[in-house]
């Protein structure tokens, strides 16, 4: 499992799997929220040497971005809602552990509840329909 509170700050390796780890997490999320490819933007800024950088979702109505903003906090996932990928703003800012991103149901569950996209679709549940 990624120790996802080990900081990135001067430590080049464990920002690149900071980034590549956060990037197939995101990924997840994507198919968990049934979002169909060309929906969204994924998009990795490494920033300086100092800090984590960010990786971020962004669909027409949620904006998802993840760094080590929080690391005091234990927060480190962003989840707000968005007008359009145009729309770098949005809404209110809400908070979850970065640990979510171990638990991509949940992570889903929280983006679901304060966007609404996805709503009571999950690939999962298809899953075990099937």
């Amino acid at each position: 499992m990624f120790d996802w509170n080990r900081s990135c700050s001067c430590d080049e390796q464990q920002k690149r799997r900071f980034h590549t780890t956060a990037r197939s997490r995101l990924k997840k999320l994507a198919a968990e929220l049934a979002l169909p490819p060309g929906s969204f933007d994924l998009r990795s800024n490494k920033a300086g040497i100092a800090v984590s950088g960010e990786i971020t979702l962004h669909h027409d109505r949620a904006y998802i971005q993840v760094g080590q903003f929080g690391l005091s906090s234990g927060h480190g996932v962003l989840i707000r809602t968005c007008k359009s990928r145009k729309d770098y703003t949005g809404g209110a800012n809400h908070f979850v552990a970065l640990g979510m991103l171990d638990d991509i149901a949940a992570l889903a569950a929280a983006v679901r509840a304060i966007t609404g996209i996805g709503r009571g679709h999950s690939l999962s549940a298809d899953r075990r329909a099937a």
